[in-house]
């Protein structure tokens, strides 16, 4: 079966900081394991490699809807403003373990001089291995995909005013470290 959505959800936070300040790939490719701990209760670890191709990769664990997610975020493309990494994560549940496509992709705009604005957007695909989980838990798609998108939206509205926070903080010292 083709790669389909299972969730798509986008949220938005502003930074109090100037966009020349602001490095999203920066953050994301050194953020401290105890950082992204503080960026929610749902986050568990997280720490950077490389692919074996060389592209940078951030390793995230989390949960969401119950489930342990361990994502392998490969950097598609990782500009100051602008980061999309691309995952096939790891989905361990109740009913057993599959894996799961993920885009994430940060951005950010500016709002003003001193201030802009980070968005969060997150994309959940289908593997074959996902449609094999569905198929012999006998739970239908449509209601893996409501429930899904349903925990993945609340993760990411809790997660992106913090991950704003975080990016502000960077921000800022960069700010004072350039007087």
């Amino acid at each position: 079966m083709s790669e389909t959505i299972i969730t798509e959800s986008t949220s938005t936070a502003i930074i109090n900081a100037p966009i020349e300040f602001v490095d999203i790939a920066d953050w994301v490719f050194t953020l401290p394991d105890a950082e992204y701990q503080r960026c929610s209760p749902a986050h568990i670890a997280a720490g950077f490699t490389t692919s074996d191709d060389g592209r940078r990769m951030s390793l995230n664990v989390e949960t969401i809807g119950g489930n342990l997610m361990v994502q392998h975020y490969v950097e598609d493309i990782g500009e100051p403003h602008h980061v999309r990494l691309l995952s096939t994560s790891d989905v361990i549940g109740p009913g057993g373990r599959t894996k799961s496509g993920v885009v994430w992709e940060l951005s950010v705009k500016a709002v003003d001089a001193t201030k802009c604005e980070l968005t969060n957007h997150v994309i959940g695909k289908t593997t074959p291995e996902y449609w094999d989980h569905l198929g012999k838990s006998g739970i239908p798609f449509e209601v893996a995909k409501k429930a899904q998108d349903v925990s993945s939206s609340a993760h990411n509205a809790q997660e992106t005013p913090e991950f704003a926070k975080s990016m502000e903080k960077a921000a800022l010292k960069r700010k004072t470290a350039a007087k």
